[in-house]
């Protein structure tokens, strides 16, 4: 059977192409995938203990079985990463949920999310900064799996709006060429009470660097590097218990 593989970040560099067609015995898993990757580029097995796997823009198990035509990811450590479109609910005319290319308007956000009955709205902006690793950076690109990034952060959006007494929450994040000033991502959160509103926002930054697949390559004067990621979560690897659903085709 053959399924379709993508490749992002460091692991895109080492393994020199963005998407693969792999042919695959009947009732593979999973870490057959990784194994073929591993044999043909060693590197990746120094970077193993760290990769994360998808099926069809779900994160998956190893030992997850593959179906014909499924499309796998091999996913590193993210830039510290429901079921519906993520694009679907809106607030006020703006997108609780966006990934972008244009430069983010965070004052036209916070006065779409506000409302009378809040009585704090907390605003986080990621901004680049002119320097990293001890040496002046030039400018950033961000780069994500973008279908199954907008899931994932429309995810943590529902979820924080269960886990914490808030009334909205926002989160855009930019992809791309980003100058050093400009916002990679902006998180809101509105809320009647200060309390909540900040430890909501906290708990979205936090979880989002380290779950969704948003990778960035910093550049400097004498070089370009990706950025260290934290290594995914334990529980990612057992998020989903069943087989995903293939993604609709065009």
């Amino acid at each position: 059977m053959q399924v379709r593989v993508l490749f992002f970040g460091v692991l895109r560099d080492l393994v020199g192409q963005a998407e693969d067609s792999l042919s695959l015995p009947e009732r593979a898993i999973l870490r057959d995938v990784l194994g073929h990757y591993e044999a043909r580029v060693p590197q990746l097995k120094t970077l193993s203990s760290s990769i994360a796997m998808s099926i069809n823009q779900q994160y998956a198990r190893p030992e997850a079985k593959l179906e014909p035509h499924d499309e796998v990811a091999l996913l590193p450590p993210v830039s510290g990463g429901s079921e519906g479109a993520a694009l679907d609910r809106t607030l006020g005319g703006v997108h609780l949920v966006d990934i972008t290319r244009q430069k983010i308007d965070t004052s036209a956000l916070l006065e779409k999310i506000k409302r009378p009955e809040d009585g704090a709205v907390v605003t986080f902006e990621g901004i680049v900064r002119d320097n990293s690793r001890g040496r002046r950076t030039l400018f950033l690109d961000y780069e994500a799996y973008e279908e199954m990034a907008l899931k994932q952060m429309n995810g943590l959006v529902e979820e924080a709006l269960t886990r914490f007494p808030i009334r909205a929450a926002l989160m855009v994040h930019r992809i791309g060429r980003l100058a050093i000033g400009e916002a990679s991502v902006v998180i809101m959160v509105a809320s009647p009470h200060r309390a909540a509103a900040f430890d909501a926002g906290r708990w979205l930054i936090d979880t989002l660097k380290r779950t969704v697949p948003i990778w960035k390559k910093e550049y400097f004067a004498d070089g370009a590097v990706w950025a260290d990621g934290e290594p995914f979560p334990r529980e990612l690897a057992r998020r989903e218990s069943s087989h995903p659903e293939k993604p609709a085709s065009n």
